[in-house]
């Protein structure tokens, strides 16, 4: 198998396709990613496939990462040009020739495996948002390699996802839905861990803490999310505010802005809000938190910060966008997209956290990882079975 990224930079598609590739390759299946991009500017951060967790968790699990080496400031998740050099069509071929079935980690590497002239391989691709309108030409590179006859099937990882790319055209058929995972010895309730965290960052055990883990993106509605957070602290005087993601730091000036135009007046507030940026200790974040909180107004399908921190006892308040209503329907909280409304959930759901316990609890088989890429190798062992079946082209 071969998996085609855009490029290694933090967000929740590559940490969770990350994690079914070392699962399948723990299964017995050899993966290996071939990566168009070698550093990603983007969210006010450079991003270096090296440093990256994903790429540290995928080499560490031997499964072979390799670059075409581009540099590239993203725009709004789209390649920033489509173009490709002899070489770099050398390479990809060379890859692609080695493996039976393509996996595109979301459609846009399709603008590199729709080029003329490299191997015919199955590709399956994987969707992992709920507006394919909104991913510049990257919907037209999908409905290209489908008729084709490239594109095997479509991995979708919400229910949402599946009626947004069939209302978009994509055929029926070829959506296939397999939910998100976590791996749940990593991700579940640790007290130890919870109040080693908040010494570390002088919060108080007993003080009320919400996180918002997402990368600095207008998706995410990071407006509102302050907004919200300005009215909570206002009314909570113990609370603290935890940031985590790519850009969420004190060197993005976009974010500063955010900030000071959601506390205004009350800048003092402010203060107990903390900008972590991106961690790779997120189980102990969340297993910190009280609340895990979404207040995104588009793109979302199955958020995996969802998942994490309820399995960590963080109870989710969301906005509804994807499938999050779903993912939290008896676990947490619902809200329209009003920052006071946020603000009251964010207090019931710290005043009913223990009460939930229970049944978070019962509902972690649900969200199992094991589930996931049990689902992800009986489809691509399908869809390699089918393949090998079919007569070689003259």
């Amino acid at each position: 198998m071969l998996s085609v990224y855009e490029g290694f930079f933090s967000g929740g598609a590559r940490i969770l396709h990350s994690d079914v590739v070392r699962g399948l390759a723990e299964g017995g299946q050899s993966h290996q990613v071939l990566s168009i991009h070698g550093e990603v500017h983007r969210e006010a951060t450079r991003q270096r496939m090296e440093d990256d967790a994903c790429y540290r968790a995928l080499t560490a699990g031997a499964v072979g990462v390799t670059s075409l080496g581009r540099t590239a400031g993203l725009v709004d998740g789209t390649l920033a040009a489509n173009v490709f050099s002899g070489p770099e069509l050398a390479e990809t071929a060379r890859s692609m020739a080695a493996a039976d079935v393509i996996l595109s980690l979301k459609e846009q590497p399709l603008a590199l495996l729709n080029q003329a002239g490299l191997p015919r391989r199955p590709v399956v691709v994987c969707l992992h948002r709920s507006d394919p309108e909104n991913q510049g030409p990257a919907l037209a590179e999908l409905k290209a390699a489908i008729a084709d006859g490239t594109v095997a099937a479509c991995v979708c990882c919400a229910e949402s996802t599946r009626a947004a790319y069939a209302a978009a055209g994509i055929p029926r058929e070829l959506l296939h839905v397999i939910p998100n995972g976590v791996d749940l010895l990593r991700f579940r309730p640790d007290p130890a861990a919870r109040q080693a965290f908040r010494g570390c960052l002088g919060i108080p055990a007993a003080a009320p803490v919400v996180v918002f883990a997402a990368r600095y993106a207008a998706m995410k509605n990071i407006p509102l999310f302050l907004r919200a957070a300005r009215a909570w602290l206002a009314r909570e005087p113990e609370g603290h505010v935890l940031m985590c993601g790519a850009g969420m730091t004190d060197t993005n000036p976009e974010l500063w802005a955010d900030i000071e135009v959601a506390f205004g007046a009350d800048r003092h507030l402010a203060e107990r809000v903390r900008l972590l940026g991106v961690r790779r200790d997120m189980e102990t974040v969340y297993a910190a938190a009280d609340v895990v909180a979404l207040t995104s107004v588009s793109g979302e399908a199955a958020p995996l910060c969802l998942i994490e921190g309820m399995m960590c006892g963080a109870v989710p308040v969301t906005t509804d966008v994807g499938d999050s209503a779903e993912i939290v329907r008896g676990h947490g909280f619902v809200t329209p997209p009003d920052p006071r409304a946020v603000a009251r959930a964010w207090t019931a759901a710290v005043a009913g956290r223990t009460r939930r316990a229970p049944a978070l609890a019962a509902s972690r088989e649900r969200f199992s990882r094991t589930r996931m890429i049990a689902a992800y190798a009986a489809l691509l062992e399908g869809v390699h079975a089918r393949a090998s079946r079919l007569p070689e082209p003259l």
